[in-house]
């Protein structure tokens, strides 16, 4: 009777591994994308920031493998309330957004405290608003 038992499941192992599906994709990078609207007669003071204090920061986050990639678009807006500057930052994954830890001990390093950090994100809406964004994440197709 036990071999019985056993034989009928031995049986119904391959049809259970035949019944799994795979998707057709899998996750990729993950890529957030700002878009940005600088106000007139600052977008030379704004480039010149992100040419500057913004790259070094971002090339410390690729440095340490916490960013893939970024890039710095410019755009013709179609109205007055669109952007004319769009920033992407790509990430490896949808994990590494957890990564608070590294990314503030990064950013302190780089660009000093977080209040000091803030007060220039502040500053900055001076020059530009940031209108919003959108994350998204690539799909690697199989």
């Amino acid at each position: 009777m036990k071999t019985k038992l056993i034989l009928a499941a031995l049986c119904f192992v391959p049809a259970i591994a035949a019944a799994q599906e795979t998707r057709p994709y899998t996750f990729g990078p993950v890529t957030a994308v700002t878009y940005v609207k600088v106000k007139a007669g600052h977008f030379d003071e704004y480039m010149t920031h992100l040419g500057g204090a913004y790259r070094k920061q971002m090339q410390a986050f690729q440095k340490a493998g916490l960013v893939v990639d970024y890039k710095v678009y410019s755009t013709t807006p179609r109205t007055p309330a669109d952007p004319d500057v769009i920033l992407t930052v790509t990430y490896p994954n949808m994990a590494a957004l957890d990564k608070n830890a590294e990314f503030d001990a990064i950013g302190q390093q780089v660009a000093g405290a977080i209040s000091t950090q803030n007060k220039g994100f502040e500053s900055r809406g001076a020059i530009r608003e940031v209108l919003g964004g959108i994350l998204t994440q690539e799909m690697v197709l199989k």
